[in-house]
């Protein structure tokens, strides 16, 4: 019997679902629709498994967690669902497996709007002031894009958004999409799987050039799921069917056009 086939076997019976915990409006990750690439995997695990997805849906925002992984049934007294399918790796809140992926924050550019020439994010800086005072760079809050903005002096041409609004029928990728179509920006400072949204429904408008970290501003993380802490039987389960399929993995995200960067930050 090889390994993934053992672990595989853990835990006895097996479930009749992968309980997935999710948000029902968060393209390209996860949607009611069950289109995202998230959803897309947890569909290759169940089949992997000879299961069915199920889903405990919720808005991803403060309290996620605790209203979906950590909750339970008031009727049956179990666990809502058992899987979030993406959680930074190392997650304190959780048992995280190991990563499926990395990515990292993009400068995502508004295609015929004066700045097709950058090609680089580093080219902002030395911009003339007439074209510089033309920038209109969403940035949202708490997120290392306006850290790295009020660094190289481009504050003032920042246009600020929450990353968590209270609306759960709107995620960022959608603001993006509104705000980018009104005019009321440009340019965007985006994780790397938000800006793959606006690549992928518009490829011809949108330019996504990857941001590298530097001293005091991390723009690349690991991805990975996260399970209960004391659920190491499934644990050890998903960590075994990331191995097995991570090729899949991979080109499933490339179709979704998510950037992918090794630890260095280069991309892939």
């Amino acid at each position: 019997m090889s390994l993934v086939a053992f672990v595989l076997g853990l835990g006895g019976a097996r479930a009749e679902s992968l309980r997935v915990c999710a948000d029902p409006v968060n393209p390209p990750l996860s949607t009611r629709q069950e289109d995202g690439f998230e959803n897309q995997i947890a569909k290759l695990f169940a089949e992997a498994l000879g299961e069915k997805v199920e889903y405990t849906w919720f808005p991803q925002r403060i309290g996620f967690l605790r209203n979906t992984l950590q909750a339970k049934d008031p009727e049956t007294e179990r666990y809502k669902c058992d899987v979030v399918m993406g959680l930074p790796a190392g997650f304190e809140l959780a048992a995280t497996t190991k990563p499926y992926y990395r990515s990292t924050y993009v400068l995502a550019i508004a295609l015929g709007k004066g700045f097709d020439d950058i090609d680089r994010p580093e080219k902002l800086f030395d911009l003339p002031p007439g074209r510089k005072a033309k920038l209109r760079i969403a940035m949202f809050d708490r997120t290392p894009g306006v850290t790295w903005l009020l660094r190289h002096g481009l504050l003032d041409q920042g246009r600020t958004y929450q990353a968590m609004t209270g609306d759960p029928n709107v995620n960022t990728a959608m603001t993006l999409e509104k705000e980018f179509t009104a005019g009321r920006i440009n340019l965007a400072l985006v994780w790397g799987p938000i800006g793959a949204y606006l690549a992928l429904k518009h490829p011809k408008d949108f330019r996504l050039l990857p941001l590298k970290s530097e001293p005091g501003i991390r723009f690349d993380y690991a991805i990975a799921m996260g399970v209960r802490r004391d659920d190491k039987a499934l644990k050890a389960k998903l960590d075994a069917l990331i191995e097995q399929h991570r090729e899949a993995i991979t080109a499933l995200l490339k179709r979704y056009k998510v950037p992918l960067v090794d630890k260095e930050g280069n991309l892939l």
